[in-house]
């Protein structure tokens, strides 16, 4: 559905200064296909120049088969078939809910009975069908939200483009609109590209995720792939909570790598990559009892408690961890515990501690 190829984007003319650099990937219909990362990484201006709203220096953008950008110019964003949800939602204050959402069929020559018939059913997605005449300045954050997402699915475009479009709900609201976001893409069946900066946000709704760094896409895959399993230290650190060490391999030993790290010799299931190592864990992996293999004795240091997450700092072999348990069972600063590493969750990645 949609397919870019190397693609180069810059604001200014120094050559180091690129917004977005050799970026190429492809995108499946149906998809629910997230660009994440830091402020500043480039997802914004990927998207942006998908929707046609930048012009990239180079490369190719090709949506449902047809050349949106390449070197022989850039088709207007009227043009391209792809429906857009900004973060500020972009409502127009001095119309009713419905005339927010009639106004794309406006611009594309769609009146009568047939827009009529579009609207309510777009409303009726969004659940806001008893709301169509209210001002929409009159409705909440999180109703505009919905006005903004009826907007885009009227238009039955077949790339919707959604940038960063929770971030300005509260966290309860922000919650709520996952769960109705991804069930609407679902039930429509539209391809959806969403930029957003907060891998809880990218974990939860989509099919893949590409993490981006300087303009640079570091790692693709699924979300259960990219948090259990990364390949890079960039992506094991933006994505979740981790404790990344340097390691050097020590010995093989058929399905294992011996480690040697500074909490000691640590044995991960698998072959190590290429290239500098480093070891992962994440804190919700740790379990406060010995098993096999990875046994480590520490002193419990600190102590946060969250309500239902409860983290530790334990002291380790004149290191630390993080340790995540629930709070139905609480432990005290000074206590001594023996912490199991179990070893498929020990992840060698790419890059330096």
């Amino acid at each position: 559905m949609l397919s870019i190829e190397n693609l180069h984007k810059r604001y200014d003319k120094r050559a180091d200064a690129f917004a977005v650099r050799a970026v190429s990937l492809d995108v499946r219909e149906g998809e629910f296909f997230t660009l994440l990362g830091p402020s500043g990484c480039g997802k914004t201006t990927t998207l942006r120049c998908v929707a046609g709203l930048e012009v990239p220096d180079s490369g190719t953008i090709r949506i449902a088969g047809q050349t949106v950008f390449d070197a022989r110019g850039s088709l207007p964003v009227a043009k391209r078939d792809i429906a857009m949800v900004f973060q500020s939602y972009a409502i127009w204050p001095h119309m009713s809910v419905a005339e927010n959402v009639r106004f794309p069929l406006d611009a594309m020559g769609i009146t009568g009975a047939a827009a009529t018939r579009r609207v309510e059913r777009a409303l009726e997605m969004v659940g806001l069908a008893a709301f169509r005449d209210r001002p929409a300045p009159m409705l909440s954050g999180g109703q505009q939200q919905r006005v903004a997402l009826a907007r885009a699915v009227v238009k039955e475009a077949k790339l919707l483009l959604l940038d960063e479009p929770l971030s300005n709900l509260d966290a309860r609201l922000r919650d709520q609109m996952r769960v109705e976001l991804r069930d609407l893409q679902r039930r429509i069946g539209t391809t959806a590209i969403y930029v957003t900066h907060d891998q809880e946000e990218a974990m939860a709704l989509s099919d893949r995720v590409a993490v981006m760094r300087d303009g640079v896409v570091v790692e693709l895959a699924p979300p259960r792939d990219l948090y259990l399993r990364p390949r890079t230290v960039f992506a094991a650190r933006f994505v979740g909570q981790a404790d990344v060490l340097p390691c050097t391999v020590a010995a093989r030993d058929g399905a294992l790598t011996w480690l040697d790290t500074p909490l000691g010799r640590i044995a991960s299931a698998g072959a190590p990559p290429d290239g500098p190592l480093s070891l992962l864990i994440r804190p919700e992996h740790i379990a406060f009892d010995a098993g096999a293999l990875n046994n480590l004795h520490g002193t419990i240091t600190r102590v946060v408690f969250g309500g239902r997450i409860v983290e530790y700092l334990v002291a380790v072999a004149g290191a630390e961890l993080r340790v995540q348990g629930t709070s139905a069972t609480l432990r005290a600063e000074g206590e001594a515990v023996t912490l199991h590493l179990p070893p498929e969750r020990c992840v060698m990645v790419q890059g330096e501690a």
